[in-house]
């Protein structure tokens, strides 16, 4: 018998800590072996966590019988990237229960509109992950495989659940669900849509990797926004001050480098040797390698790109491959100033702690440009100088569209905008909105049935995959139009008219449009801008369009304030001397394009799935 509480942690939280988890070479190659061999996720960081390690131990510790009971972390249950970790628990044990205590305040803070805290966590104290306790239990001879699931109300406070433990008194008494894995080794499908299998994906492991004759998905290359491990340092609204911070922190890695090659030993520990002041520095193990490899770094000013941060929040990025932790695919993505004026990317945002996120770039994304893990997907990809410029669509997906619509004039470009377009459906994000959470999406071919419904009204009804019916070509080119005017209008949001906001200022105030911190009014028809200004008729419409928990409005007012680092001391201020309306006029055109997207989906929202 194996207990314990496992620390939930994939990584100490800055480099510059000096605190790694310990390193567990057989238990880290196992997980790899297992879990994360089939795992079918893009993204398997998760897979770090102590907590998983614990599991992977224990499983191979009781050998032909036992039992293993663990209090963690409860993402195992349901995240994208433990589909892996639940099969071989479901293969390696006989019986395995699950007790999802819930809890997590990111997740399900703010479900239907009722806030979680403290008061909702097991542990409190500034927790602020779902917990679990399972049993696993492995009987000699026995060749049954069930898994058992019970799970608390994600309202259920902290002492409501310390009651059900205690008064249940043994795991027998509790309402346990016999669950069946689907095939995707997911047990919570409650939710999920059968019929979002059949759609065809937008991307792929085997696209990713290169394998084309066996990727049967609409694009060929995707990959993550870029992950720099150093946002404070490497981002900045201001093109002196980004350059300023980049250039401390090379000459503070030169000089520690060149202390380094002229005392090196044998003996000489690189953790215990560097620099790691925050104020000065901030370190990775990406950056450390560079340093191991007596690589010194220059200054590049060329290296500096605009980026989408967040959505509709662009910024200054130092995009050089020493100083970034992982750019990913944007060197073939966008790889020169001139690519950004004709490549268009489909950033998706697809996690189980928010609303599914579809956005539009032209710019080089952030990795969490959705406020979580984002998969980028352009319509061109070329070579690392800008040349060799190639369409990023598979021709399998164009044959597979022509062949259905039966119409040979179809082209690529129709492809890209029709799944935008599919992206912001209502209905198709309301009715899979679990599977959007679970997997990147999947992309119907929409037609009309031969009838109306809704007592004879002209609706167009239509049905995700059936037999091509006549007139079908016609409505993809219709959802393919709106997906781009939805595109033109997201990705030149900076082009759009200002809204006619009523500008009130302050008399008793000296005239200034300095932004501090944003705040919004009760009744959300108001910006308070700053004591002087305050910006007044913002139409309820604003708050229909979302992009997870926020509508485009408010990663405004979130992300156009002045913040200071608490490590580096580096201050990130978005006012502009040069343009001092800057930041007024951006909230008066994202008012415009959010009331033009509501515009858009409610045409969307004609083209009924059936």
């Amino acid at each position: 018998v194996i207990i314990g509480n496992p620390p939930y942690n994939v990584g100490q939280i800055n480099e510059n800590d000096n605190n790694k988890n310990r390193k567990y070479e057989h238990i880290d190659k196992r997980v790899k072996e297992t879990y994360s061999k089939d795992s079918k996720a893009t993204n398997k960081n998760s897979l770090s966590d102590v907590y998983v390690k614990a599991f992977r131990f224990a499983s191979d510790r009781i050998g032909d019988e036992g039992i293993v009971c663990f209090v963690t972390n409860n993402s195992f249950i349901d995240s994208i990237a433990f589909d892996g970790m639940r099969k071989h628990l479901g293969q390696d044990f006989n019986q395995v229960y699950v007790l999802d205590l819930k809890g997590n305040v990111r997740k399900d803070s703010m479900r239907e509109g009722i806030p979680i805290g403290e008061k909702n966590t097991v542990f409190g104290l500034g927790s602020m992950v779902g917990i679990s306790i399972t049993f696993l239990i492995k009987n000699k001879g026995d060749k049954s495989h069930q898994i058992f699931y019970y799970g608390v109300d994600w309202k259920a406070t902290r002492e409501e659940k310390f009651k059900l433990i205690n008064d249940a008194e043994q795991i027998y008494n509790l309402p346990w669900q016999l669950i069946k894995p689907n095939s995707k080794y997911t047990w919570l499908t409650d939710d999920l849509e059968e019929d979002f299998d059949s759609f065809i994906s937008i991307g792929n492991k085997d696209s990713k990797s290169g394998n084309i004759e066996d990727a049967k998905t609409i694009f060929h290359q995707y990959g993550r926004g870029v992950m720099t491990s150093r946002d404070a340092w490497v981002y900045n609204f201001n093109h002196k001050k980004l350059l300023d911070n980049i250039n401390k922190m090379i000459d503070n890695y030169n000089y520690d480098l060149t202390r380094y090659i002229k005392h090196k030993r044998e003996s000489i520990k690189i953790d215990d040797f560097l620099t790691n002041d925050d104020t000065k520095i901030s370190w990775s193990n990406f950056l450390k390698g560079h340093f191991q490899r007596n690589r010194e770094i220059v200054l590049d000013q060329s290296c500096i790109r605009e980026s989408i941060y967040r959505p509709y929040v662009k910024s200054f990025l130092y995009f050089d491959r020493y100083i970034i932790d992982a750019r990913y695919l944007f060197p073939i993505m966008l790889p020169t100033y001139k690519t950004e004026q004709e490549n268009l990317i489909i950033a998706v945002t697809n996690h189980s702690q928010i609303p599914f996120v579809v956005q539009i770039t032209k710019n080089i994304a952030c990795c969490d440009v959705g406020g979580r893990p984002t998969q980028c997907f352009p319509y061109y990809i070329y070579d690392k100088d800008g040349s060799n410029k190639r369409e990023n669509i598979t021709d399998y997906s164009l044959q597979e569209f022509r062949q259905f619509y039966q119409d040979q004039t179809i082209s690529k470009w129709d492809i890209f905008y029709y799944v935008y377009g599919i992206l912001h459906h209502p209905e198709y994000r309301r009715k899979y909105a679990a599977n959007l959470k679970r997997e990147l999406p999947r992309i119907p071919f929409l037609t009309p049935y031969p009838s109306l419904i809704g007592g004879g009204q002209n609706l167009k009804t239509l049905t995700p995959n059936p037999s091509p019916t006549g007139g079908g070509e016609i409505w993809f080119k219709e959802i393919s139009q709106i997906g781009e005017k939805l595109a033109q209008i997201h990705v030149n949001y900076e082009q759009q008219k200002e809204y006619k906001l009523k500008l009130i200022e302050n008399p008793d105030i000296p005239v200034n449009l300095r932004v501090e911190k944003m705040k919004l009014s009760k009744d959300k028809t108001e910006i308070i801008y700053n004591d002087y200004l305050t910006l007044k008729g913002i139409p309820s419409e604003v708050w229909q369009y979302k992009l997870g928990n926020k509508s485009a409005l408010d990663w405004i007012i979130d992300q156009y304030q002045i913040k200071t680092e608490k490590r580096s001391g580096i201050i990130n201020d978005p006012n502009r001397l040069e343009d001092e309306m800057y930041i007024v006029k951006l909230i008066q055109k994202i008012v415009t394009v959010s009331v033009e997207t509501v515009k858009l989906v409610s045409e969307l929202r004609e083209y009924l799935l059936s």
